[in-house]
C-alpha cells in the first residue's frame, strides 16, 4: 500500500493524473495478536490489495520500459555528446569500432555524427517524454485506481453514513430544539412573568405605598436586565451575532478570547462559507475549548483554521494531559456526528501525557470574500 500510494502521489505531481485510493476503510483493530491477525484478514480480504501485485508485475515490465524510454533519449543524446567530445578514443583503442545506435565511431568525423544524432535523441526526448511519462501515469491508474465494483461499494458505504449522520442531525436538532424551549420555559419566559406580576402589584400600590411600589419598580427593571442577558446568551448559542458579521475566523478569535486557557489563533481563510459549515465548524471548536478547559490540564492552545482542496481544516491542539477518546465519552462524539451530517470527518491523536491534537475536516467551497478574513495570527 505505501509503495502504491507513493506512486499515485507521482502520478498527480508529476502528470496531473489523479487516483483515487481503492482501499475498503480500515475496522477497529483489537490489541495484540487477535488484532494483527484481523489485520492481515482485513488486508488480504480487500480486491485493491490484490490489484496492487498485479500492479507491481505490470509496473516491473511495460511500466518500466516506459520509464526506460522516458530517460533514456536524453541518457542517450549526451553520451552522444561526451563521445564526441573525449571518450570515443580511448574506446576505439581498446577495442576497435564503437557502434552508436547506427554510427560506427571510428574517428572524429564519425564522432561528430554521434553528436547530431544525440541531439536528435535530446530533442525527440524534449518532444515525446511528457507524452510518455503521462502514458505511464495511465497505466498506473489502470492498476490502481478503484474499479466500478469498488466504486459501487464505495457509493453504498457514504449512503449508510449519510443515512446515519442524517438520522443524528435530525435527533441533535430535536434535542437542540427541546433545550432552547426549556431554557426560554425556565429562564427569560419566567422572569418576564414574573416581571408583569410585579408590573400589576405596582399598579396597587403606587398611590397607596409609592416606596414600595419604586422597591418593585426596580426589581422588575432588574428582573428585565436579567431576562435580556439570558435571551442574549441564548441568541448566542443558536448561532452567534460575531459569526453571522464578521465569519468564522474572528468569530474564533472571539471565542478564543472568552476561554479559561491562553489560545494561539492563526487564520488562513480565502472568504466566507455556508452559514450551517460556518456553524458547525465554531460550535465544534467551542465544544474541543470547553473540553481542554475541563478535563486536559493544559496551559495553552492553538487553534488553525485554512482551507485547501476543497476541505475547510480546522486543528486545535493543547498541551495538556492527554488521553482524550473518541470511544469514550459523548463529547467527541457529538462532535463527531455534527460533523457527519455535512460529511466531515474528526481526527483525534491524544496519547497520554499529550498533546492532544483533534483535527475536523468539512468539503465546501467559499461562498463569498469577507472583509478582515485572511491570514492573521493571534494570541487570547
Amino acid at each position: 500500500m505505501p509503495r502504491a500510494d507513493h506512486r499515485r502521489g507521482l502520478a498527480l505531481r508529476w502528470s496531473g493524473v489523479e487516483i483515487a485510493h481503492p482501499y475498503r476503510p480500515a475496522p477497529e483493530f483489537v490489541p495484540g495478536f487477535a488484532g494483527r491477525w484481523q489485520r492481515l484478514q482485513w488486508i488480504l480480504r480487500d480486491p485493491a490489495t490484490w490489484r496492487d501485485l498485479q500492479w507491481l508485475l505490470v509496473d516491473m515490465t511495460a511500466g518500466a520500459i516506459l520509464a526506460f524510454l522516458t530517460a533514456g533519449l536524453f541518457t542517450e543524446g549526451v553520451f552522444g555528446w561526451v563521445l564526441a567530445a573525449s571518450v570515443w578514443r580511448p574506446i576505439v583503442s581498446a577495442g576497435g569500432t564503437y557502434w552508436y545506435a547506427f554510427i560506427p565511431v571510428h574517428d572524429q568525423t564519425t564522432a561528430v555524427l554521434a553528436a547530431l544524432l544525440g541531439t536528435v535523441w535530446i530533442l525527440l526526448g524534449l518532444r515525446f517524454a511528457p507524452a510518455l511519462l503521462h502514458r505511464h501515469a495511465l497505466l498506473t491508474r489502470a492498476f490502481l485506481a478503484p474499479t466500478p465494483a469498488a466504486v459501487e461499494e464505495a457509493l453504498k458505504r457514504r449512503v449508510v453514513r449519510l443515512a446515519e449522520t442524517r438520522s443524528d442531525a435530525v435527533d441533535s436538532s430535536a434535542a437542540e430544539l427541546r433545550r432552547i424551549e426549556r431554557d426560554l420555559h425556565d429562564g427569560a419566559q419566567a422572569r418576564l412573568v414574573a416581571m408583569g406580576m410585579n408590573l400589576g402589584l405596582v399598579e396597587h400600590l403606587i398611590e397607596h405605598d409609592p416606596a414600595k411600589a419604586r422597591k418593585i419598580l426596580s426589581e422588575a427593571r432588574q428582573s428585565s436586565a436579567d431576562a435580556l442577558t439570558e435571551l442574549r446568551d441564548l441568541v448566542r448559542g443558536i448561532h452567534p451575532p460575531v459569526l453571522a458579521e464578521r465569519g468564522l475566523g474572528d468569530a474564533v478569535r472571539a471565542l478564543a478570547l472568552r476561554g479559561a486557557i491562553p489560545t494561539d489563533v492563526d487564520v488562513d481563510l480565502p472568504g466566507r462559507f455556508e452559514a450551517p459549515v460556518e456553524s458547525a465548524a465554531y460550535f465544534t471548536v467551542s465544544e474541543l475549548l470547553t473540553n481542554a478547559a475541563k478535563h486536559s490540564g493544559a496551559g495553552r492552545v492553538w487553534i488553525d483554521l485554512r482551507h485547501e482542496d476543497g476541505m475547510l481544516r480546522v486543528s486545535v491542539t493543547d498541551d495538556g494531559n492527554g488521553g482524550a477518546d473518541l470511544s469514550r465519552g459523548t463529547g467527541l462524539r457529538g462532535i463527531e456526528r455534527r460533523l457527519g451530517a455535512f460529511d466531515g470527518i474528526l481526527a483525534v491523536n491524544s496519547p497520554v501525557g499529550g498533546p492532544t491534537m483533534a483535527t475536523m475536516e468539512l468539503p465546501c467551497t467559499p461562498v463569498a470574500p469577507a472583509a478582515g478574513e485572511g491570514r492573521k495570527a493571534g494570541t487570547a
